[in-house]
């Protein structure tokens, strides 16, 4: 029997796995398009993508043709050199967006520790070394690193890591007086989500983030968009900042700009990237050719008419699924977000329970997730065919009914 044969069960995760996740009592072992199957050949319906990871969903064939092709070329060779589909990738991001510049990293953690850093150097090039600050949104969510953990608006992913790295403020999100109440001349950045995702699928109000860029603008801050999970088509347009007509500094991505495979971006102005030297940050792995062919493809596809109007209508049709449910049951007191990110929030008999909900979707062969325990959330394919809706709100309907019912 070869290596790669080696029989496995849900519970060796308990044997040899750091127990920083809880997964789920299956093992997916294929996917294609919305649906997945198990290790016992259940199918089940995929509304997470991966949490929002798996843009064009499962085994598209342009993304395994890109990964095949240059598999036989080029893995990896280090940022002593550069490459072609890096070169390609950065061209076509800074063609589609605000940006001038782009650095690659390996995951959205990555690219927000490298814009925190931009920020912070940026402020201390040009104004001196007191501007340190920044000021995020309670409830937000930026990585696991420990820089992002402690800009991230969440005490439950910070404590207990010794000393806190100073200097960051939190304040309520859409809350714009209480962003001018903290915001001072040692400020040098403002990071925001357009919309929360693991904080509950909560969007920013227009005026909160125009709000937001003329109070940095005032302090000579940056503003930082993070679009890890919100970006790349899940909004409805190639990026949510696009739908508010509100443009920062400094953008993240990662997450579906991969289509699966690990790849995370910052965007950001001439003016903010010419402070980042050679030397000054780094990473081995950043702009692997592997990872920018993939996303090169995810990029060619997911910003056309055909994607983005398509991912609206798709809004359009769970929300109709779900809007229908709720007034059979009356779980939720509000179906928000947009595009393929929504959030459905659940009423006061039912909060904390969340992971019933998600339990429940289970055992009718569905994929879900929650934001938080009170808080359903809806990550599928942004090219998830109506039929897979259909079947997915049909199996989501009886998986509340469960729950309902006891």
């Amino acid at each position: 029997m070869s290596a790669s044969n080696i029989p496995v069960e849900r519970a060796d995760f308990d044997k040899v796995i750091v127990p920083t996740f809880a997964p789920a009592a299956f093992i997916p072992v294929r996917g294609l398009g919305s649906r997945v199957w198990d290790q016992g050949g259940r199918e089940l319906v995929d509304l997470t993508s991966g949490i929002a990871v798996n843009a064009l969903g499962h085994a598209h064939p342009a993304l395994i043709e890109a990964l095949t092709e240059q598999a036989g070329k080029l893995w990896h060779i280090s940022n002593i050199f550069t490459n072609e589909p890096a070169l390609r990738l950065a061209t076509k991001l800074v063609a589609a967006t605000f940006a001038e510049r782009v650095f690659f990293a390996n995951s959205g953690a990555e690219a927000n520790e490298a814009a925190f850093k931009l920020a912070r150097r940026y402020a201390h090039n040009l104004y001196g070394p007191e501007k340190y600050e920044i000021i995020s949104a309670l409830n937000s969510f930026h990585g696991r690193t420990l820089f992002t953990v402690t800009i991230g608006g969440q005490a439950k992913y910070s404590d207990g890591f010794g000393p806190k790295i100073q200097g960051i403020t939190h304040v309520p999100y859409n809350d714009l007086a209480a962003l001018k109440a903290v915001i001072s001349d040692k400020t040098c950045a403002v990071v925001l989500e357009p919309i929360q995702g693991e904080g509950g699928v909560l969007p920013a109000e227009r005026a909160y983030l125009e709000g937001a860029r003329e109070l940095c603008d005032a302090n000579n801050a940056l503003l930082i968009f993070d679009e890890v999970q919100c970006g790349m088509g899940r909004s409805g347009s190639l990026f949510a900042y696009m739908d508010y007509g509100v443009t920062p500094d400094i953008l993240t991505s990662a997450k579906g700009l991969g289509g699966g495979f690990p790849i995370g971006a910052m965007l950001t102005t001439e003016a903010a990237a010419k402070q980042f030297s050679v030397g000054v940050h780094g990473t081995t792995f950043g702009g692997n050719p592997l990872a920018c062919a993939v996303a090169e493809r995810v990029l060619d596809i997911v910003n056309t008419p055909e994607i983005l109007q398509g991912v609206k209508a798709r809004h359009e049709r769970f929300k109709s699924h779900l809007n229908t449910l709720n007034e059979r049951y009356g779980i939720f007191t509000q179906i928000r977000g947009a595009g393929l990110l929504i959030g459905c929030v659940l009423a006061d008999a039912w909060k904390g329970r969340a992971k019933d909900f998600f339990d429940a979707a289970e055992k009718e062969a569905l994929m879900i997730l929650q934001a938080g325990p009170d808080v359903l959330r809806f990550t599928p394919s942004l090219t998830i065919d109506e039929a897979d809706i259909d079947e997915g709100m049909m199996r989501f309907e009886r998986a509340v009914a469960r729950v309902v019912n006891g």
